[in-house]
C-alpha cells in the first residue's frame, strides 16, 4: 500500500485514484497472504498428524515385542 501511495505522490497523480489503487493492492496482498497462510497450516497439521501416528505406531509395536500387551490392540 505504501508503494502505490509512494509511486503515486512521485507522479503527482491524484488521492483519490491512489487511495483506490492502494486499497486494491492491500487486498490482493492480503489474499495472497490468507491462501498462503491456510497451505502452511494444512502442510504443517498433515505433518504433525503423521509424525503422531507414527510414534504412536512404533509405541504400540514396543509393547507387542516386549509382551506387555497381546496383538490384537484396536488402531484408532
Amino acid at each position: 500500500m505504501s508503494l502505490v501511495v509512494l509511486r503515486g505522490a512521485v507522479r503527482g497523480e491524484l488521492a483519490g485514484r491512489v487511495a483506490c489503487e492502494s486499497i486494491v493492492a492491500m487486498l490482493v496482498f492480503a489474499g495472497v497472504g490468507w491462501i498462503a497462510g491456510w497451505i502452511a497450516d494444512y502442510l504443517i497439521r498433515d505433518t504433525l498428524q503423521r509424525s503422531f501416528r507414527a510414534r504412536v505406531d512404533w509405541y504400540r509395536k514396543g509393547l507387542i515385542e516386549a509382551g506387555l500387551v497381546k496383538k490384537d490392540l484396536p488402531r484408532d
